[in-house]
């Protein structure tokens, strides 16, 4: 008689591991499931990229810089209406502004601060040195710097003014208060053709440009007779002797500590600054 038939491998209830199919994955010859896609950003149905945020995004910032640029230059929120100037002193703030002309009602960026600065320097020689400013969001301030002279040159009925580089800057008909006027007198001296005017009145500006400015009040006249023969004449007819242009700075602060020291006399020597001497009384 027969047995019991033991059930095949493989079927369902058998306790066997299932057969793979011809399908199933890891089959030698099974199709592979489709690898991620490396691509990123949001997606939507189907796994495509969406791109509308990224174009949205480029065309508000194109908006914002052309709009910005429509606000600097085309909009008249920031255009200039008030130009000021400060500084002046001999000079007043309407003859810096005319020298400046600025363009009112321009836009406040497009205003060349440099082309203004040029053309105040050249326009009125007085001033040094100016700043000019964006004051936000309608105006331009300048602020100038005149220069000051330390010495003046007779010529005719008037005074030049030279300031402590040498530089003449200006011609007025009364001499500034506190400033000595030069007297040349190197036609004889045999060094002349050596030093010319020029010269001599360069080492005249270092002497006056060295002075304190209680001494420069005090200075009537820097008389020059040759390179190193400088004498400068004080009130009530003191007199000093100063030699050449040399340590000029040094000779400045021995002329101040003698005046304090003998107020009284009539003659002072800082021709050799280290060993300075007064005489007269």
């Amino acid at each position: 008689m027969a047995g019991a038939t033991t059930a095949p491998r493989g079927t369902p209830g058998s306790g066997g591991s299932p057969r793979k199919g011809p399908d199933s994955p890891g089959r030698p010859g099974a199709p592979k499931p489709p690898a991620p896609s490396r691509r990123s950003g949001p997606r939507g149905p189907g796994g495509r990229v969406r791109r509308g945020p990224v174009l949205a995004a480029l065309v508000a910032a194109a908006l914002l810089a052309g709009g910005g640029t429509w606000v600097l230059y085309g909009s008249s929120w920031l255009r200039v209406e008030k130009v000021t100037a400060a500084g002046t002193e001999v000079l007043t703030a309407e003859q810096v502004l005319a020298a400046a002309a600025v363009p009112v009602g321009a836009p406040l960026v497009s205003v060349d601060t440099d082309e203004i600065e040029s053309r105040v320097r050249g326009r009125l020689p007085r001033i040094d040195s100016v700043d000019v400013v964006r004051a936000w969001p309608h105006g331009i301030g300048l602020k100038v710097t005149e220069r000051k002279p330390v010495l003046l040159i007779k010529k005719g009925s008037d005074f030049v003014e030279v300031d402590a580089s040498g530089v003449r800057f200006d011609t007025v008909v009364k001499a500034p208060a506190g400033v000595p006027v030069l007297e040349l007198n190197a036609g004889r001296s045999p060094s002349a053709r050596r030093f010319d005017e020029e010269r001599l009145l360069h080492e005249a500006v270092l002497v006056a440009g060295s002075l304190q400015p209680a001494v420069a009040k005090e200075t009537v006249q820097v008389k020059v007779g040759s390179y190193d023969s400088v004498v400068l004449e004080l009130t009530r007819g003191r007199t000093v002797a100063w030699g050449s242009g040399e340590q000029s700075d040094a000779k400045g602060r021995a002329l101040t500590a003698l005046l304090k020291a003998a107020p009284k006399a009539g003659h002072f020597d800082v021709s050799v600054p280290t060993a300075p001497a007064v005489s007269g009384s």
